[in-house]
């Protein structure tokens, strides 16, 4: 399998060599060169190989298909390694539970994390600690955070050889449990970065760092945000476990919905559709931070500024630049690298924004790829949240909240409608009080959290700091 830049760039990599990268190096994200299908007898035995071997193995059939440079065996035993009951707490790994008639939630938060990046990321570090062994080489990655990767990728890479973290945060904009989660991992390996702005200053210091390719390319940098096409891979194979839980034959189509920021979860979704799973509609929710949503209505895409970024009670969807959404607009404008590289490159740094609501493909986002929208406010998921936990006993988080909101609008008779559930709601206890008048059950494991000593560097959202700070972490290990 040969892998693509959404921008253009004509140069083709295999598997191994963009897991480590990150950014193409034109500034696009790769992409494979076609989705391999898996529609009927294929998507049978997909089936048959989930019923009998479970998720691991599932896991297995779906990667393979994307990944021809590692050994089968060793990709099977990685996969193996990864998805664990001692790991995820079941061995259905995404358990799917009834909720309302038609409405379901699959449960991707049962990690060491609490939240759904583990599904990928545990796989991330197993792959990165593989591939850098193979390679003899080292590997620093940095990312952006905005409550959830932080945590998922810290806990994956903590101790790994041959592999630091350095992980940028919006100061004081996480929830205090997902705060403590970071900083009071005190591994030699782990560099938590509190930048003073929002989530989308974090994730222009990544884009500028992989843009600066000597820089890159001198201290091996590499990323574990949803702009690594391997993390998004690993959540493609979440939307089979769950088509395949609440349909019992393969002529039956399902609907997903997305608590969605960044659009890697829901992108995860859109490849899943492309490869033929029989998905009916992805339905995106966002938060007030609608830019998202207001693409999907409109064929507008604005970005916001740091001042027009709400702080919300679902924080870890703070966004108003959401990185993978390039890679659908590549497939929707029919993989023309050089129309999305001006999108992107140039009229949304000229104008922060574009607008397709006069080409004819705009119509294709809803009529080709299944794709509607919503939005939820905070005064929305305190409603969901009690409504949820006095009919049906379930206390979900403000995410899911946002989730649960969104697909009610848009649930089809005889369309099973999939929320994915995308943490678990001690992440976000004061939210959860302020509804229920309550506290969420902790796991007994985070008792004490937000006591445990911490190590984190406040900074200004400066890409020379920061690369000072590599620098200097790099040259002392």
């Amino acid at each position: 399998m040969q892998y693509l830049s959404t921008r253009g760039h004509p140069e083709r990599k295999r598997f191994c060599e963009i897991l480590l990268e990150g950014l193409a190096p034109d500034g696009g994200l790769y992409l494979p060169q076609h989705y391999p299908q898996v529609a009927g007898t294929e998507l049978a035995r997909l089936r048959s190989v989930y019923a009998s071997k479970g998720y691991a193995h599932l896991a297995y059939e779906v990667l393979s298909l994307y990944i021809d440079d590692i050994p089968a065996d060793d990709l099977k035993a990685l996969c193996i390694k990864t998805y664990t009951p001692e790991v995820f707490g079941t061995a259905a790994i995404v358990p799917v539970r009834p909720l309302e008639p038609g409405v379901f939630v699959e449960a991707l938060s049962n990690g060491p994390t609490l939240a759904f990046k583990d599904m990928a990321m545990q796989l991330l570090g197993n792959l990165f600690e593989y591939e850098l062994a193979r390679r003899g080489e080292e590997l620093n990655i940095f990312g952006a955070t905005s409550g959830d990767t932080g945590s998922a990728a810290e806990y994956a890479m903590r101790g790994k050889h041959g592999v630091r973290v350095f992980m940028t945060s919006p100061h004081g904009r996480m929830s205090p449990f997902q705060q403590a989660q970071m900083f009071s991992l005190l591994d030699e390996n782990i560099h938590n970065i509190a930048i003073e702005g929002v989530f989308d200053d974090c994730q222009d210091l990544v884009k500028a760092v992989s843009n600066d390719l000597d820089f890159k390319s001198r201290y091996k940098i590499g990323t574990v945000n949803s702009i690594n096409w391997a993390r998004l891979l690993a959540q493609v194979v979440y939307y089979f476990a769950g088509y395949f839980q609440v349909t019992s034959d393969n002529a039956q189509q399902a609907s997903f919905t997305v608590p969605s920021g960044n659009f890697g979860n829901v992108c995860a979704g859109h490849v899943a559709r492309m490869m033929g799973l029989p998905i009916a509609q992805l339905v995106v929710a966002t938060n007030e931070n609608d830019v998202l949503d207001e693409f999907f209505r409109t064929g507008v895409y604005r970005v916001r500024g740091s001042a027009d970024t709400h702080e919300t009670s679902s924080p870890s969807m703070d966004i108003s630049k959401a990185s993978n959404f390039e890679r659908f607009v590549f497939d929707l404008l029919g993989r023309d690298g050089a129309r999305v590289d001006t999108l992107f490159r140039h009229e949304l740094s000229a104008n922060g924004r574009f607008d397709l609501s006069a080409d004819p493909l705009f119509e294709q986002a809803h009529a080709r790829y299944g794709f509607v929208s919503g939005k939820s406010t905070h005064a929305d998921r305190l409603q969901t949240i009690r409504s949820v936990h006095q009919a049906f006993g379930q206390m979900v988080d403000t995410h899911t909240a946002d989730g649960i909101k969104v697909a009610r609008e848009h649930v089809s008779a005889g369309v099973p409608m999939v929320v994915l559930e995308t943490a678990l709601p001690i992440k976000f206890a004061a939210t959860i009080v302020e509804a229920l008048n309550q506290e969420p059950e902790r796991p007994s494991k985070f008792d004490g959290l937000e006591l445990l000593p911490r190590r984190v560097r406040v900074m200004a959202a400066d890409v020379t700091l920061v690369k000072d700070y590599i620098r200097q972490h790099c040259a002392h290990s």
